[in-house]
């Protein structure tokens, strides 16, 4: 797995933000959209492809420089020959093990703070983990907590509009604490439900039981209970098992596909022929 000080940052390009908007509740985590438009007209930038957004800052280890990736979140779209591409950032705090005190992520405050108008430094774009599939019949198991939703929703929809003869079977499950934390998928900023009358298109909502504790999302129960359409899709070699999310998101899921697959010799056979043919992928952060 590659880290952030392997990636190449000297292609740096200036960047505007065109739309700032918040997709979460005011008293949830907050989630925003933000739309950049890239000055350089030499910079493109595909749906599989991730860029970086890249902070001068002095810290306490000596760092002069801040660089963090994010994943296009929808079709990147040209506007007088400069490429406009979305983002989804989420405001990151969290109390550190060792003071006890309460730090602030850099990039997403930095960039949940910005206005209409202001300007970011942006690296790449460099490519994700794992890409939009080349045949037309392939099937995709998606599966994708909080911010991870943004690539899929950018296959998804490169998938419907870009590729007219895509006849796969997608099948999205996404999980959030409650029903308007889920991105894309709700009467605020609902794009993705454009696609739930279409028969190759299911998107399966894993909500936590109670949105306002601590619970753990329910990604795996949602997943058996569509067990019979998993088991048919993994005996498909054109499918593919794509993961983005939190670590949690995949600590559950050998177990899950044991269940289904029947016995977890099975399941890692499988697994291992996923792996294998670059069809089984885990964008984890």
């Amino acid at each position: 797995m590659a880290h952030l000080s392997d990636y190449d940052i000297r292609n740096r390009y200036s960047a505007i933000i065109q739309k700032s908007e918040r997709l979460t509740p005011e008293d949830s985590e907050e989630v925003r959209e933000l739309l950049l438009e890239v000055q350089d007209e030499s910079f493109d930038c595909e749906v599989d492809q991730s860029f970086g957004v890249l902070l001068e800052v002095n810290d306490d280890f000596g760092n002069s420089r801040h660089h963090r990736l994010y994943s296009v979140a929808d079709l990147p779209s040209k506007t007088n020959g400069k490429t406009n591409i979305t983002m989804l950032v989420k405001r990151c705090n969290y109390v550190d093990d060792f003071s006890g005190e309460l730090e602030y992520g850099i990039a997403s405050n930095f960039l949940c703070d910005r206005k209409v108008g202001d300007q970011v430094n942006i690296t790449g774009p460099y490519e994700l983990a794992f890409s939009v599939p080349e045949e037309k019949n392939a099937n995709l198991i998606l599966i994708g907590m909080g911010t991870g939703i943004a690539p899929f929703r950018a296959f998804i929809k490169h998938l419907y509009h870009q590729k007219e003869d895509f006849e796969g079977q997608i099948l999205l499950f996404y999980g959030a604490k409650s029903g308007l934390d889920l991105l894309y998928l709700n009467d605020e900023s609902g794009d993705l439900t454009n696609y739930y009358d279409r028969d190759t298109f299911e998107a399966v909502q894993a909500l936590s039981p109670r949105p306002l504790w601590d619970d753990g999302i329910v990604i795996h129960e949602a997943i058996e209970e569509r067990a019979e359409k998993v088991l048919k899709m993994l005996s498909e070699l054109n499918t593919y098992v794509y993961i983005a999310g939190h670590e949690k998101v995949k600590e559950q899921l050998d177990d899950t596909f044991t269940r289904i697959m029947g016995s977890s010799t099975k399941w890692q056979s499988r697994k291992a022929e996923l792996i294998a043919g670059k069809k089984w992928v885990e964008l984890i952060y």
